[in-house]
């Protein structure tokens, strides 16, 4: 019995990976994966083990390995001869060459994860939040807020999609102890995407749609279609920087405007304008759990438009819009975390009403988020 138990972890260790350490110890296991600096090592008895390559005196697998060196790829058994490394390919012979020139090795699970990663479906690699926040007041006033917020992103081995969406509602129908009519003192609603392309290292193509609407501004919808060239100015793990060029359409309607006048008389208006897109996007991770994000996006029109409402001259107004986006998310577990945002919709020419519209619509909220990942 115990010469056959040694011949059984003989014939194991024959069909196992192994790697000699300078110090003289060997290991066996699985060879996973390297990036050319350190080897993985996947074992029965202390699980993943990863080797620094200066550690490493020589190493061999049964297995097959996808090896990247100087350029090239080959795969199959891989074992080393001195400074190099020699892959037993199982076509064209081996092919040898220098232990430093390794970028990538890979088993055959881990290489099909990678190539999954790099052409993923479209209902693969998103990686979003959406976040809820509620606040009530009773006594000596009542009031209701909600905000509700979503955004995701799908990323690519070149492309990359984002979607977001933002709404806030509010109401108030009491104050100071007074009741009054249940007033509505915030409804606004935010959403769009923006679909960028690679064609160089650090320039991309994009397309976006983004759609606004805001009742107390009698604003039934206004949206903006656009498209252009990006760069990325940086782009690491932890910080990114886009920068945006295009041009735009952007269309807009209001109903039910109150005209200044004796007596004040209601109207409506449809308006569209060609415009140029300016802006940045920026994205920095402070820390393991906390990331900064902030937008902007700046429209000025092509040429001038005539607004007036009834009775009034119209008169040619170059129009310029902006939106401002800035947030901080963080997370206080794999699922749950908190978001603040922060959001600014600018006009330099809001329609002549009674009473007069703002030019900012500015949205301040916080609430706890939900992350996912798929």
């Amino acid at each position: 019995m115990v010469v056959i138990l040694f011949l059984v972890s003989l014939a194991a260790s024959a069909f196992a990976d192994q790697v000699v350490m300078k110090n003289g110890d060997k290991l066996t296991g699985s060879v996973t994966k390297s990036d050319g600096k350190t080897l993985v090592l996947k074992t029965d008895y202390a699980g993943d083990l990863t080797i620094k390559f200066d550690a490493i005196q020589s190493f061999s697998t049964a297995g097959d390995l996808h090896v990247t060196a100087g350029g090239k790829t080959a795969v199959g058994p891989v074992s080393t001869s001195g400074a190099n490394v020699v892959v037993a390919a199982k076509s064209g012979g081996p092919v040898e060459a220098p232990l430093s020139s390794i970028t990538v090795m890979r088993n055959e699970a881990e290489e099909a994860a990678f190539q999954k990663a790099q052409h993923p479906g479209w209902k693969e690699g998103w990686n979003g939040s959406a976040n809820l926040g509620f606040a009530l007041t009773a006594g000596n006033s009542e009031t209701r807020n909600l905000n509700i917020g979503l955004n995701a992103v799908r990323t690519g081995l070149h492309d990359k999609l984002t979607l977001y969406e933002t709404s806030i509602y509010a109401t108030t129908s009491k104050v100071a102890q007074t009741p009054i009519p249940t007033q509505t003192t915030a409804n606004s609603n935010a959403g769009g995407f923006r679909y960028d392309r690679d064609f160089a290292p650090r320039v991309f193509g994009f397309g976006s749609a983004d759609f606004f609407n805001n009742a107390l501004q009698n604003l039934d919808l206004r949206y903006i279609l656009g498209g252009g060239i990006g760069y990325h100015a940086i782009k690491s793990p932890n910080t990114t920087l886009d920068l945006l060029a295009g041009v735009n359409y952007t269309h807009e309607s209001f109903s039910d405007l109150v005209a200044p006048g004796d007596p004040p008389t209601l109207y409506n208006l449809s308006d569209h304008t060609g415009a140029l897109t300016i802006g940045d996007n920026f994205m920095h991770k402070l820390g393991k759990s906390s990331v900064f994000n902030q937008s902007f996006l700046f429209y000025p029109a092509l040429g001038t438009t005539n607004i007036a409402f009834p009775g009034d001259t119209p008169n040619n107004v170059h129009v310029m819009r902006g939106i401002f986006n800035m947030g901080l998310a963080t997370k206080l577990n794999k699922w749950f975390g908190w978001q603040l945002t922060f959001n600014d919709v600018f006009d330099n020419h809001p329609l002549a009403s009674t009473p007069p519209l703002e030019r900012n619509d500015i949205t301040l909220s916080t609430g706890l988020t939900f992350t996912f990942t798929h």
